[in-house]
């Protein structure tokens, strides 16, 4: 299957490698990806912050950028929220086909077990637009169930809002960082090395606070732990 890749803003700037993950993911199930050097920002940054007008071309070059393809990937639920939910609403027109990794890998390709090796304690966190917006129900869990070598234990209260979302981490920071601290707490009480989404944006902000607490937890995006093999660990 050939499939494009919609990096999104924030991973080819802050987080390439989640990127090259999907890349070394996809092929190694015998996929093609290709990445149209045309696409930009999707618009939900300008849309959020009440720039509506603005995010209009964004959302007409996105279609463009992406036309013909039998589908589209991204490593964020975010982003992917943002084409399927408000593109048509922008544009009045159709909207390319655009896939979260894990909606892409069970949904379209039918497969669980990528043939990943990760051999630690893994905690996931269910970020709000994969669960609420886009409803991927369980199928990184599954994903990441099928991963072997990984230890992969619940989150408590794992459905609640880290407190990112966006431009309101800076706007309520008070609030914001109070509900990091709760999602903080509870990651740290699983005694997970690393904490897994599907969202680097939400990572990022986790991540910090758990730097800042010197918890011992990093964090790792679902295409990376999904992308690792026993040769990668050797």
């Amino acid at each position: 299957m050939k499939v494009a890749l919609f990096v999104t803003c924030l991973n080819d700037t802050m987080f390439p490698g989640t990127g090259k993950a999907v890349v070394r993911l996809l092929r190694r199930l015998g996929h093609e990806v290709d990445f149209p050097a045309a696409q930009t920002c999707c618009g939900q940054m300008h849309l959020n912050t009440g720039y509506r007008s603005q995010a209009v071309p964004l959302a007409r070059g996105f279609a463009e950028a992406f036309a013909g393809y039998e589908a589209v990937v991204t490593p964020s639920a975010s982003c992917a929220a943002m084409v399927r939910d408000w593109h048509p609403r922008l544009t009045g027109g159709p909207v390319p086909k655009v896939y979260e990794l894990s909606e892409l890998l069970v949904d379209v390709l039918g497969v669980t077990d990528v043939g990943a090796y990760f051999p630690h304690r893994v905690t996931y966190h269910p970020t709000c637009h994969s669960l609420r917006m886009l409803h991927v129900g369980d199928r990184p869990l599954r994903l990441l169930r099928a991963v072997r070598g990984i230890d992969l234990v619940e989150l408590p209260e794992a459905a609640e809002c880290c407190g990112f979302g966006g431009t309101f981490a800076l706007k309520n920071s008070e609030v914001s960082a109070a509900m990091c601290a709760d999602k903080v707490t509870n990651v740290r009480r699983t005694g997970a090395e690393a904490l897994c989404a599907a969202d680097n944006s939400c990572l990022m902000h986790i991540g910090g606070a758990l730097t800042r607490t010197r918890a011992g937890v990093r964090t790792v995006h679902l295409a990376e732990i999904l992308a690792a093999t026993e040769e990668d660990t050797a």
